[in-house]
């Protein structure tokens, strides 16, 4: 992601104080599905900034018996779908228009779904690494608790993202409980199964993309068993997504970390990998492939490129140089407006985040109506209810851009922001 700069800060006029480039590439991609909707503008104001935007400053005590002060987000796009859903992340680059332009994707990512939220999304300013597990426990309890005015299981449930996880998530539910006097499990989603969390959920990302690459083949004849896959990102999302594809039969070429890329034309062996990284924190070093640098991995010429990273990877300067059919975005903003252009006119097929990796929150979802009925689903009933909903979402997506005539990602953004601006219809502005 690009860093916010003093340019993004002098542009951000008072009451917008989200402006950033991020936020602007998602409010980019918002305008253009409205132009071609002819979406009345009323909705375009409606929809075009986060409902609630709040910001948090406070301390933590560290190990050393100093004090950390910290500044933490929550932003909630819309409030028309019903609760806001949304992870929240730890990293040195969270900010709040980084917040925005997620919580708007996530609105959009779950009316095309049909899950019944609103967008959200928050973090932490911090460098992880640097802290403890002691601290980190300390933060996400402070965290959670300076949240507690805004959060709840109907009212903005949130999940992990980059640098939280099952740890975090039972911190924080517990935190929630321990304020309103009894357990509440419903709080947040991705917990561990003994505290809530369903089967299938820290593996429902990467396997969501491979099931909408599956569907994607399908659409446009491609033999993924005989395709060459590079993935950017070998976390969660990217190793997982690897795994599946490389036991389907797909040929997996490349992959990166923060650390490094590594190569093979003839194909990864995607255990080593995992069994390396398991030992070594990191890919750098890896005697099977040849090493490159982490967004190196992009260019490498095959069918499939997926970047499962970070944010604004595939950029104008290196656009010219991917050597691939398909992009399939894993990651929430990997191309950059001028880098879709391009991609476009060479005529690379874009298969937009926004279906691609939706799996993560549908599976959420599941855990979250699983928390209210209190009562478990199999692995195998998961899975087979999220390749439903992700087939039905491609559908939607393909019967869209047959008939507004353009590209996935327009049709995607078509579909939810007319589900979402039709309930914001029938909902009137109170009061």
């Amino acid at each position: 992601m690009a860093t916010q700069t003093q340019d993004d800060v002098d542009d951000a006029v008072p009451g917008r104080e989200w402006a950033s480039a991020l936020y602007r590439q998602s409010t980019d991609q918002f305008d253009r599905a409205a132009e071609l909707l002819e979406l009345d503008p009323e909705f375009v104001t409606r929809l075009s900034e986060p409902r609630r935007s709040i910001v948090v400053n406070f301390p933590v005590r560290l190990d050393s018996g100093g004090v950390l002060g910290l500044t933490g987000y929550r932003v909630q796009h819309t409030l028309t779908m019903g609760p806001t859903k949304g992870g929240f992340r730890y990293g040195p680059d969270v900010s709040l228009g980084e917040c925005s332009a997620l919580a708007m994707w996530m609105t959009w990512k779950c009316a095309l779904l049909g899950l019944p939220y609103g967008g959200a999304k928050g973090g932490v300013r911090c460098t992880p690494a640097q802290l403890s597990v002691h601290e980190l426990e300390r933060l996400t309890r402070r965290y959670a608790a300076e949240l507690i005015p805004v959060i709840g299981p109907d009212r903005d449930i949130p999940a992990p993202d980059m640098a939280t996880g099952e740890r975090e998530m039972a911190w924080f539910m517990d935190t929630y409980s321990q304020m309103v006097g009894h357990s509440v499990f419903e709080v947040v989603t991705g917990k561990p199964v003994v505290l809530g969390g369903t089967t299938g959920r820290r593996e429902a990302t990467g396997l969501g993309v491979v099931y909408v690459i599956e569907a994607m083949c399908e659409k446009i004849g491609m033999d993924l068993r005989e395709a060459r896959v590079a993935i950017q990102g070998f976390g969660n999302v990217g190793a997982v997504a690897a795994s599946e594809l490389h036991a389907i039969g797909a040929r997996v070429v490349a992959v990166s970390d923060h650390s490094a890329g590594v190569v093979d034309a003839d194909g990864l062996d995607i255990a080593a990998l995992a069994r390396w990284t398991a030992q070594n924190g990191v890919l750098e070093g890896y005697p099977g492939a040849t090493q490159v640098g982490p967004r190196d991995v992009l260019e490498v010429p095959c069918e499939i490129v997926i970047p499962a990273a970070r944010e604004r990877q595939i950029t104008a300067e290196n656009a010219p140089r991917l050597q691939c059919q398909v992009v399939v975005e894993a990651a929430n903003g990997p191309t950059t407006p001028e880098a879709e252009a391009i991609l476009h006119e060479r005529g690379i097929l874009i298969v937009p985040d926004v279906l691609a990796n939706a799996g993560g929150v549908t599976v959420s979802y599941f855990e979250w109506v699983q928390d209210h009925q209190r009562y478990s689903w199999d692995e195998l009933d998961v899975q087979e209810r999220l390749r439903r909903q992700l087939r039905a979402a491609f559908g939607r997506v393909i019967d869209a851009a047959d008939r507004l005539g353009c590209d996935w990602r327009m049709a995607a953004l078509s579909v939810a922001i007319e589900r979402v601006s039709q309930a914001a219809r029938m909902r009137g502005i109170y009061p």
